[in-house]
């Protein structure tokens, strides 16, 4: 198989990849391996280093991308990019396809198989292939490296002959990957540290790391966990409730980590601008998850502003910070991964059996295979809820009919009622027929006639 790297040309995006060892690794497993000149730079790379190793280095990307059976990203390639793709080739990277499903679409139109390694499920025999956890745990441990400059003040408790500096209480809002590591990495650097997570099964995890847990802990807390291990969304109530004591905790605290992330969603709002100036002067907040909008309704996606006296940090890409980090673990990730997709001769062969391989992928043979990203049925059901929306009418008005001859019916009905009990009313009257001899009726109607004559 042949696998092509290219430079990534996504905004600020300095990871690679591929690094020389896993170079190695792929040529010794039979594939041959093309990168674009430069594509290691921003990780302390250079093209000497991947050349010594066994790449082919080119100039290009168009000549990078020719014949190539895998494309192997760190993020969502462009256009030009895909255009440059055979058919039937693979795509492999961190995709985030919600932010744009119509790339996931393209893929499929083109007929280029494409795997999100974020999709990578998340059970015991993927751990090495888990982009994610991977990225995010060292996202965490950088999230209290940039608090720590931040802030202005030391984060572990000094004693000196001219005084005592107090350790910085950090507080770290979700208790995922970078959350745990976020909390190591504070309790290393000699802080007070707490968290808090909608996740009952956290609270063990941080209790273990020396930190106090902080959460309400009703029925709901305790169910809310999806089988993925993601946090489920919580209701207004338990938002409510949640909100009100993490006000009272945050307004001690020096520094606060916010790590609350829900796939394919808005960032949920933890912390608001009333609980922002309740902080004290020189805080500090490290926005995770300030790429889907932030935890703080304060948060500008991208920038390090201040407000009430609080500096709030919106990052939105914090392992490309430390770029050499990251590119190695995640250049081991794609290497664990490669394997499903080959055949036992190297050649593209993804195996399409194993429920690894399926949950990563999003796209194959010119389909979408994830539901989430196919084209929307909603064209077609609108015509269909007319159809039934026209059938109704007409129903309703064959009722309205029916109810009509109805009481019609039933006003015939007393009237045949009234009849029989008539008849024996008229049978005395037949009873009477001989009074109808009365001349004296008769005899003055002759009267009258003659009066008229006579007049």
């Amino acid at each position: 198989m042949k696998l092509a790297v290219l430079k990534e040309r996504y905004l600020d995006e300095t990871r690679v990849a591929i690094t020389p060892e896993t170079v190695k690794k792929f040529i010794a497993a039979g594939h041959a391996v093309t990168i674009e000149t430069g594509a290691g730079l921003g990780a302390s790379i250079s093209d000497a280093l991947f050349k010594g190793a066994g790449a082919s280095i080119v100039k290009t990307a168009a000549a990078t991308l020719k014949g190539a059976d895998m494309l192997l990203c760190v993020r969502r390639p462009g256009a030009t990019t895909l255009a440059g793709l055979k058919k039937g080739a693979g795509l492999a990277g961190l995709m985030d396809p919600y932010d744009d499903p119509a790339f996931v679409r393209s893929c499929a139109a083109k007929g280029i198989d494409l795997y999100a390694m974020e999709f990578i499920p998340r059970i015991s025999r993927a751990q090495s292939m888990d982009a994610l956890s991977s990225q995010s745990n060292l996202a965490g441990y950088r999230a209290i490296i940039e608090a720590g400059v931040l802030y202005g003040r030391a984060l572990p408790m000094m004693m000196t002959a001219a005084g005592t500096v107090a350790p910085a209480k950090t507080f770290i809002m979700g208790v995922g990957v970078a959350g745990l590591q976020a909390i190591a990495t504070a309790r290393r650097l000699g802080g007070i540290v707490t968290a808090t997570d909608v996740r009952p099964a956290t609270k063990e995890q941080v209790a273990s790391l020396g930190a106090k847990f902080v959460a309400v802990e009703d029925e709901e807390f305790k169910a809310a966990e999806t089988a993925g291990g993601y946090a489920k969304q919580m209701s207004a109530a338990y938002q409510k409730k949640q909100a009100a004591l993490v006000a009272k905790h945050i307004a001690k605290q020096d520094i606060v980590i916010t790590t609350a992330l829900i796939p394919g969603r808005p960032a949920p709002k933890l912390i608001d601008e009333a609980m922002v100036k309740a902080m004290p002067p020189g805080a500090v907040i490290i926005d995770m998850a300030a790429e889907r909008g932030g935890n703080c309704t304060l948060t500008k996606p991208g920038k390090v502003i201040q407000k009430h006296g609080v500096t709030i940090a919106g990052f939105t890409n914090l392992p490309t910070r430390l770029a050499a980090a990251t590119t190695a673990l995640y250049a081991k990730n794609l290497l664990n991964f490669l394997p499903l997709l080959s055949g036992e001769k190297g050649e593209y062969a993804p195996d399409w059996d194993d429920e690894i391989v399926v949950g990563a992928n999003l796209t194959r043979a010119g389909k979408v295979t994830n539901d989430a990203f196919a084209v929307k049925k909603a064209a077609p059901k609108k015509p269909a809820a007319k159809k039934p929306a026209a059938k109704k009418t007409t129903a309703k008005k064959a009722p309205v009919k029916k109810t009509a001859a109805k009481p019609a019916a039933t006003k015939k009905a007393p009237i045949k009622k009234a009849v029989p009990k008539k008849k024996p009313a008229k049978k005395p009257v037949a009873a009477k027929a001989p009074a109808k001899k009365k001349p004296a009726a008769k005899k003055p109607a002759a009267k009258k006639q003659t009066k008229t004559k006579e007049s």
